[in-house]
């Protein structure tokens, strides 16, 4: 009985600090609510994706959808950031969720009625990315409200968690449910997955937080906002680098249903296949960042993963076969986690409570309207140049730009 309690505790406690935040109430209604919905959302992802590739056949429509997906990002993201700093976080997430399970069951009953379109699927993919760009900048910042900053770390790294808990498990559960039943359920589905989220949120008890209404106009905060991330150094360069990330190695993931198809000779279920195995690595790269917790050198870590994530991308431009493909995309997935989640944590951890929102904003919007952007390029190159050509490019680029950081930014590597 004392040798299983001496093996025991080490690991009680180790699951104490790898799930630190949902000893938090309202952290883990967020946790469980926000797990069914990504669940949804890369459910929806997946089968649109493979679906407007069986309208079109074309590489280039791949780009399109990601691209009109993302571009709101440039005009509405930096107000997002203002408007999640003036009103409270829980009352702006109600509304862009409801907006965005109303679009899910359009595009459900379009798909469903057999009369869907690419351009339907183009248009409720702009209308999705004008939600996410108010959503994305409230739900970084909401987490501060759940959970105590000891904890913050621990609740951004679960965060990831849940994301890659929906990359992983979604892809692989819509490569199955399209060939079963088509993307109309897959569509259905998600629509259901946010009332996890509206739940959660309603029954949340949130301490009372009195808002600093400022005078200042919205363009006026955008530029404070923009100000405190050039002037700080080391969040200038990590938003760089999620910039480039977004553009040269998230952009591969249009591509896809092409590379499943194309290279691998495929189907949906091969899609599902190597987009889960991206989530996967992505997952075990959230759960490695957990459970060191405090433990964590994020300078150190964030100079490594920039240089093995191109490296990783590039050995995967040269595999045609699906098991390297996997393996490689799973350390895509954790390369990019890694970096994803020390950055935000970093910048979280330098920000006032203020200016969390809009700088929230600023690292949202390097990510989501970098990937349109890229997405519309690689889907344009691929078409002209193919497919594994697009793919090791990009990560040449990136490699690249790893080495620029390492040279011009060496204090990078002495962050905490």
């Amino acid at each position: 009985m004392c040798a299983f309690g001496v093996l025991t505790k080490p690991l009680i406690q180790s699951l104490r600090t790898t799930f630190a935040a949902l000893y938090h109430k309202n952290y883990r209604y967020w946790f469980i609510g926000q797990v069914i919905s990504i669940l949804g959302t890369f459910m929806q992802i997946t089968a649109q994706g493979f679906l407007i590739y069986q309208l079109t056949r074309s590489p280039a429509y791949l780009g399109y959808v990601a691209f009109v997906a993302g571009v709101p990002a440039w005009f509405f993201n930096l107000y997002g950031g203002v408007v999640a700093d003036r009103i409270p976080q829980r009352l702006l997430l109600l509304t862009t969720q409801s907006i965005m399970m109303l679009l899910a069951f359009i595009l459900a009953a379009l798909t469903y009625c057999e009369i869907v379109q690419p351009w339907h699927i183009l248009v409720l993919a702009f209308c999705l990315g004008i939600a996410n760009s108010f959503d994305a900048p409230a739900r970084h910042a909401f987490v501060a409200e759940l959970v105590p900053r000891v904890d913050l770390g621990n609740a951004i790294a679960l965060n990831s968690t849940i994301f890659n808990i929906g990359t992983t498990v979604g892809p692989s559960i819509a490569g199955m449910l399209y060939v079963w039943f088509g993307p109309a359920w897959c569509f259905f589905i998600n629509g259901l997955s946010f009332v996890a989220v509206l739940v959660a949120l309603a029954i949340m008890r949130l301490s009372s937080k009195i808002k600093i209404i400022s005078t200042a106009s919205a363009r006026r905060e955008i530029i404070l906002g923009l100000l405190f991330v050039w002037r700080h150094r080391v969040i200038r360069t990590l938003i760089l680098g999620i910039m480039a990330i977004s553009f040269f190695g998230f952009a591969i993931i249009t591509l896809m249903p092409a590379w499943a198809t194309e290279v691998l000779h495929g189907d949906a279920r091969t899609n599902g296949w190597l987009l889960t195995a991206r989530g996967l690595g992505s997952l075990i790269g959230a759960l490695m960042i957990a459970a060191y917790g405090r433990q964590v050198h994020r300078g150190r870590h964030l100079s490594m993963v920039i240089f093995i994530l191109p490296i990783a991308q590039l050995v995967f431009s040269a595999a045609h076969i699906l098991s390297i493909s996997l393996i490689f995309l799973l350390l895509t997935g954790w390369s990019v986690m890694i970096f994803m989640n020390m950055t935000n944590t970093v910048i979280q951890m330098n920000v006032a409570d203020e200016l969390r929102g809009r700088v929230l904003s600023i690292y949202t919007l390097s990510f989501f309207g970098m990937m349109p952007i890229g997405g519309l390029v690689v889907g344009a190159l691929a078409t002209h140049i193919g497919v594994p050509i697009t793919i090791a490019l990009c990560s040449i680029i990136l490699l690249i730009y790893a080495i620029l950081v390492r040279v011009y930014v060496p204090e990078l590597a002495k962050q905490q």
